[in-house]
Order: structure tokens, then C-alpha cells, then sequence
């Protein structure tokens, strides 16, 4: 019988850390390689490509994948309209799958469709390539009653990466 090697045990969390910028991506979006094309007056642009480790069994794009470049798209279109380092989240999402996405680089473009107190909502479509939309996505985010993040620079992430 083989004896199991000890792993050291990773840190869990609460973690906090420190972006470049206000519109910026964060580390699971660094590792989906998502591209901030444009973010201002509450649109946004970014782009995924499809890497093989982003593949599903019958080596389609992941649909959480896709559901991540969106929901990541709408942020940062809010985070145009909003001051920076204000602490909002997703509180609810639709994502609609019209077609799957076999190669290529994902486009996504996102836009605010209301705001009110500190419910927003938001819009993204995703298209392929060749401009056919493979997904249609809505959210609502709210804004904390605590407006400000507080940031703290890990050092084991930015050893890391």
C-alpha cells in the first residue's frame, strides 16, 4: 500500500488583494485570460478565447466559462458608471445558450438597463467569431450598504502570479 504524500494545506480564504485598477480584471478573471477591450458610460467590451481548459466532455466552451465572461462583462460596464472601489455583487442572472462555441475568441458586450438605489441591472451578449451571438445573458447586481471595499494586498498571490 502507498502512502499518501502530505500536501500542504492551501489557504481558503478570507482573501483580499490589490488590482491595478479600478477597471481591472481580478485573479479568476486573469485566469479565464479575459480582455478588457472598452469600459465606459455604462458599456463594456471584453474577449475570452477558447482554450482547450476551458472545454466541457464533448470539447465545447464550458458554459460557466461563457456565464463568467459575461457576468464579468456587465461589471465592468457598472464599474464606468460607478466611484471607484465601491462594493457591489451579483445577486441574479439569466444566461440563455443559443449556440455552442466550438474555437475561437468570445466577444462579449455588455450594458447597463436600470438602476434604482442600489439594485442595478445589466445586459451582455456573447458572439463567436463570425458575429452569431452564443449567449444572452441578464443580472441584477445591488450595491452594499457599505459602499467601500477595503483592500489588502495578499502576499501569497502576488508571489504567485
Amino acid at each position: 500500500m502507498e502512502r499518501e504524500m502530505s500536501m500542504p494545506t492551501p489557504n481558503t480564504g478570507p482573501h483580499s488583494f490589490q488590482m491595478p485598477g479600478w477597471i481591472s480584471c481580478a485573479p479568476f478573471e486573469k485566469l479565464l485570460n479575459i480582455s478588457i477591450i472598452e469600459a465606459s458610460e455604462g458599456h463594456a467590451v471584453l474577449t475570452m478565447p477558447f482554450l482547450i481548459d476551458y472545454a466541457q466532455g464533448a470539447g465545447l466552451m464550458h458554459g460557466g466559462a461563457l456565464v463568467s465572461l459575461a457576468d464579468t462583462a456587465v461589471v465592468m460596464a457598472i464599474k464606468s458608471l460607478l466611484d471607484p472601489q465601491t462594493h457591489f455583487a451579483t445577486i441574479a442572472l439569466d444566461a440563455r445558450y443559443l449556440l455552442p462555441v466550438k474555437q475561437g475568441v468570445i466577444t462579449a458586450k455588455a450594458r447597463i438597463i436600470g438602476k434604482e438605489d442600489r439594485i442595478i441591472k445589466g445586459h451582455a451578449i456573447l458572439s463567436d467569431e463570425g458575429n452569431r451571438p452564443v449567449m444572452e445573458f441578464n443580472s441584477t447586481f445591488k450595491i452594499a450598504k457599505d459602499a467601500k471595499i477595503k483592500n489588502v494586498i495578499i502576499e501569497e498571490y502576488e508571489t504567485r502570479h
